[in-house]
């Protein structure tokens, strides 16, 4: 469980584009499930799109305000819901106890790679029929481990960036590392030294398997910062934030020039 509903993204600094619009989607998946989505858009777009993938409640605040900086940057961005198969397409209706784990925990463990798989596909769908000539996924937590994933071939992305991604098997599907060999889109991905969810010999293992698999990529872990230090509250960690959002924009302006690293 990464942010709370009050909770917002780093500010960023830097010259902006103008936004030109905000709005919910109501997009549908391969199997006829409709699930909510958000669409920020600039005036000027800069031809790369972002498939913005949330933590494990799904899409909040938090993201639709990620969407509307990436678009201020140029970026079209696009957030999707995971839970429209249990909980709906609208998830303005949704309790507040909806995003605590007990009343979370049974539409989170419904959720199957397949499903997930055709939801991810249909955001991308719906940037493409946009004009966007490539798209990035970008995730945090649950959502990054699901960036993670999508660097496989046929999602057909140009690259993927993950905030704390849990990277290895969970109740007995296979996680990126696992799926390393099949991985080939660049991958950045940033992580808390102190994160307790992910040990960094976690961290070290996935890293090893991607450069086995010649899967080019950027690992970015920042000494003492905790599971969710992209937040605008956590104060302490503001040179973490910062640091990774410059780095994140670098990634979504030269996409192909990311070489394997650590």
């Amino acid at each position: 469980m990464c942010y709370d509903p009050d909770a917002a993204p780093p500010a960023l600094s830097g010259a902006l584009w103008s936004l030109a619009e905000t709005t919910p989607l109501t997009l549908s998946s391969a199997d006829g499930t409709e699930f909510a989505a958000f669409l920020a858009r600039p005036e000027v777009a800069t031809g790369l799109g972002v498939l913005v993938l949330p933590d494990n409640k799904g899409l909040s605040g938090f993201y639709r305000q990620i969407a509307a900086r990436l678009a201020e940057q140029g970026h079209p961005a696009l957030v999707i819901d995971y839970y429209g198969r249990t909980a709906g397409a609208d998830p303005e209706i949704r309790s507040v106890e909806f995003g605590e784990l007990p009343q979370l925990l049974p539409h989170l463990l419904a959720l199957t790679p397949e499903a997930l798989d055709s939801d991810l596909t249909a955001g991308i769908n719906q940037l493409r029929d946009l004009g966007v000539a490539e798209v990035v996924a970008l995730g945090f937590c649950f959502g990054g481990r699901q960036a993670f994933r999508a660097a496989a071939p046929h999602f057909g992305l140009t690259g993927a960036v993950g905030f704390y991604g849990y990277p290895d098997a969970l109740n007995g599907a296979p996680g990126p590392i696992q799926l390393a060999p099949g991985l080939t889109a660049p991958i950045l991905a940033f992580w808390g030294g102190a994160d307790e969810h992910i040990p960094l010999a976690t961290v070290d293992t996935f890293d090893a398997a991607l450069s086995t698999a010649g899967c080019p990529h950027e690992f970015v872990t920042y000494p003492g910062a905790p599971h969710n230090f992209f937040e605008e509250s956590a104060i302490e960690h503001s040179d973490a934030a910062r640091d990774s959002w410059q780095r994140l924009l670098a990634f979504l302006a030269r996409p192909h020039c990311n070489n394997s690293s650590r």
